[in-house]
This record gives C-alpha cells, sequence and structure tokens, in this order.
C-alpha cells in the first residue's frame, strides 16, 4: 500500500516565472530628447538619475552626465549626493533687487 498517496492526482506543474520586458532606453542624446531635457527637467521638484532614466527613456550613464551639466548651467541645484544617489531639485528663481533711490 505504501506509494498510493499520489494514485490519482496528476504531477504539479510548476510555472516558468515572470519575464520582465528589456527596457530599450537610448543611449546618445537626439535633438528631441535633447529639447526636452532642457525644457523639462529644471521644472521638477525632485531630480534623480532614476527619474530621468524613466521619463525620458534614457539609459543611466546619459541621465548621470546630463544632471551634471544642468547642475554647472545652473538649471538645477545638488541637494544630496550619497554614494551612487544623486539627488537634485529645481534651482531657485533668481531675486532681482530692486533698489529705491
Amino acid at each position: 500500500m505504501a506509494g498510493k498517496g499520489n494514485a490519482g492526482k496528476t504531477k504539479k506543474k510548476w510555472s516558468k516565472g515572470k519575464v520582465q520586458d528589456k527596457a530599450n532606453n537610448a543611449v546618445f542624446f537626439n535633438a528631441e530628447t535633447l529639447a526636452k531635457l532642457e525644457k523639462e527637467v529644471p521644472t521638477y521638484k525632485l531630480i534623480t538619475p532614476s527619474v530621468l532614466v524613466d521619463r525620458m527613456r534614457i539609459n543611466g550613464s546619459l541621465a548621470r552626465r546630463a544632471l551634471r551639466e544642468l547642475e554647472t548651467r545652473g538649471s538645477i541645484r545638488l541637494v544630496s549626493a550619497h554614494n551612487a544617489q544623486l539627488i537634485y531639485t529645481r534651482a531657485p528663481a533668481p531675486v532681482t533687487a530692486e533698489v529705491e533711490a
């Protein structure tokens, strides 16, 4: 009688697991993406390489280079640089001081 435990049952079929779609992110800037970067990114409140990769469909190294470039221009401001995670925010609007004579 030993071995009759699975007599009427079928063998369990294991799933192959979920397959994640490959991200087809750009590795070079084209004119359209560059214009979008210069126009939209300085208006974001939170700017990280991950945000750029997600919203602009560019790869991570391109996102880091773009953020460095925008920071040198003064369009965005570095908040924190901890290890590999860089956090930027929009640069404060330049204050124009009116002097009354």
